[in-house]
């Protein structure tokens, strides 16, 4: 799947009526921009501290964990932080979370994007890993969507399919009457696996005109054809 290549939906596929949205990476900053910058912060060259996170044993074991609920902020901080100074950085356990935080800004248009779509009368409903209780700190959950399904909260991560299933549940759709907004292509593979249509998020200018053509709403001011 590319962001210009979806696979197309089946002649005979139900209408779209709600939309599922990631926000790491979808409606803020890149993840590896947030993870750049915090590298800075602690020494270490610019892609080294996600790198850490994707191949340090404990610390992947770590993030799996928090990413289910199973470990805190405190321990999640305690792991990564560990195996950042391992790899040469300088770092204090606490506030990791909240410094990494801090580097998220949000993505205005892609904001703007799911407040258009729920002013339409569509469903939104946030599908996220857990990263921390300050991750969300930037945005009001319950002003922005209509339900929010954090993995920490129900226990189980993306790309697993029950997580997208709860989501329909909670929203009242079945799952072939959803998209999928996502920055990571394993996880709409995930989700594709229950009939949810996916699209892949790389830019704003990319994603809105393509999530404003899958839910039949009129195309986005600007938007060319």
């Amino acid at each position: 799947m590319t962001p210009t290549s979806p696979e197309p939906p089946p002649a005979d596929a139900r209408p779209v009526r709600a939309l599922l949205i990631d926000f790491g990476g979808v409606l803020t900053v890149p993840i590896s921009t947030a993870f750049r910058a915090l590298a800075a912060d602690v020494g270490l060259e610019p892609d080294r501290a996600l790198g850490v996170l994707a191949t340090h044993e404990g610390a992947r074991r770590a993030l799996v964990e928090h990413e289910v609920g199973r470990l805190d902020d405190e321990g999640f901080e305690d792991a990564f932080a560990a195996a950042l100074i391992e790899a040469g950085g300088r770092v204090e356990a606490r506030g990791l979370l909240a410094g990494l935080a801090a580097h998220l800004g949000l993505d205005l248009p892609m904001v703007e994007l799911v407040r258009r779509v729920r002013a339409a009368g569509t469903p939104v409903a946030l599908v996220s890993n857990s990263l921390g209780r300050d991750c969300y700190a930037r945005v009001d959950l319950e002003e922005l969507f209509d339900v929010s399904v954090v993995s920490g909260q129900v226990g189980v991560r993306k790309p697993s399919r029950e997580i997208y299933r709860i989501a329909c549940d909670r929203l009242g759709v079945d799952p072939d009457e959803c998209v999928l907004v996502d920055d990571l292509e394993h996880n709409l593979a995930g989700s594709a696996r229950l009939g949810i249509r996916g699209i892949l998020h790389r830019t704003a200018e990319d994603t809105i005109p393509r999530v404003h053509k899958a839910l039949s709403l009129p195309a986005p001011s600007g938007a060319t054809a």
